[in-house]
């Protein structure tokens, strides 16, 4: 698939978009001789990008660059677009008050979007009876460099999938048990690292989800099946739908799939288990967009109220 660098935002549906056109008229070439002066940038609304929905922390949102757009930026770092003109763009947890979209048009002249980022409020526990625990061993800390390495690697893949312009389909159904974002306060004020994903674990009156298909929430490319159980996340799988966008799923009992494997959308890739630091069966579902982790729940949208007691 052709493509150009652009920037990314909440989910990119299948299908295509009509383009915007640029607005505003396209600038005169200077006399020989004379130095090119830029034109300002010409601040625009929302509607010319065609965005899905208002930014806010956690967010995966999609949208279209004008007709004409060479480079697309996002805070000034470049994202992929499709030749359609499509893109995704996502807000970490803790993302700032404010970012700036950009389209830099081959005429030179510069469309910037000054974007407001909706802060949320996350599930923090306090325990201040508990302590966080102890300082990680020098053994294990080798053994997780490592696995962290693979991991890393893994994201950086970009592998050429169209599965990131799809509808997300839940990977599993059951009870939400861990928020995306929540976190844990422990003694002293010493702070947990805030949860990376959302936890599927059994519905109330359910049967056990163990031993249960764990789906492809779109379409992707496996860039990791790990062949042992890391120490974190246990038997992991990561399919990388395109465009920097990235699902991870944890804690599997077992792998059907293999590094390098395309997959399609609700396709099962392993079945669901409690490995790794898991405390019952469950799957931990994460998303990264080029590295930056997103909420789950705002790409797919809510369970089926049948299926999320």
């Amino acid at each position: 698939m052709r493509a150009g660098w652009a920037l990314l935002v909440l989910l990119g549906l299948g299908g295509c978009a009509t383009r915007p056109a640029a607005p505003g008229p396209a600038t005169t070439p200077p006399p020989v001789g004379q130095p090119i002066i830029p034109p300002p940038p010409q601040v625009v609304d929302a509607r010319v990008f065609g965005l899905s929905a208002t930014p806010q922390q956690g967010a995966l949102l999609s949208g279209t660059a004008p007709v004409g757009t060479a480079l697309l930026l996002l805070d000034n770092k470049p994202v992929r677009f499709a030749a359609d003109g499509r893109f995704i763009i996502g807000f970490g947890r803790d993302a700032t008050p404010s970012a700036t979209l950009e389209a830099r048009l081959q005429d030179g002249r510069l469309l910037r979007l000054p974007m407001n980022v909706l802060p949320r409020h996350w599930d923090i526990s306090r325990l201040s009876t508990l302590s966080r625990g102890t300082t990680p061993s020098p053994a294990y800390q080798r053994i997780r460099s490592a696995e962290v390495a693979q991991i890393e690697a893994a994201r950086a893949t970009n592998a050429d999938s169209d599965g990131w312009r799809q509808t997300f389909h839940w990977p599993a159904l059951g009870r939400i048990s861990t928020l995306f974002g929540s976190q844990r306060i422990y003694a002293q004020g010493v702070a947990g690292a805030p949860h990376s994903g959302l936890d599927i674990a059994r519905a109330v009156g359910a049967p056990p989800l163990e031993g249960t298909p764990a789906l492809s929430p779109a379409d992707g490319v496996i860039v990791l099946a790990t062949t042992r159980p890391f120490s974190l996340e246990g038997n992991l799988v990561m399919i990388d739908h395109g465009f920097g966008l990235v699902s991870a799923m944890m804690h599997l009992r077992r792998i059907d799939v293999r590094t390098g494997d395309h997959v399609k959308r609700g396709q099962s890739i392993g079945l669901i288990g409690a490995t790794g630091r898991a405390t019952g069966p469950h799957l931990h579902w994460g998303m990264t967009w080029n590295g930056v982790r997103i909420d789950p729940l705002l790409v797919v949208g809510p369970m089926p109220q049948s299926q999320a007691k």
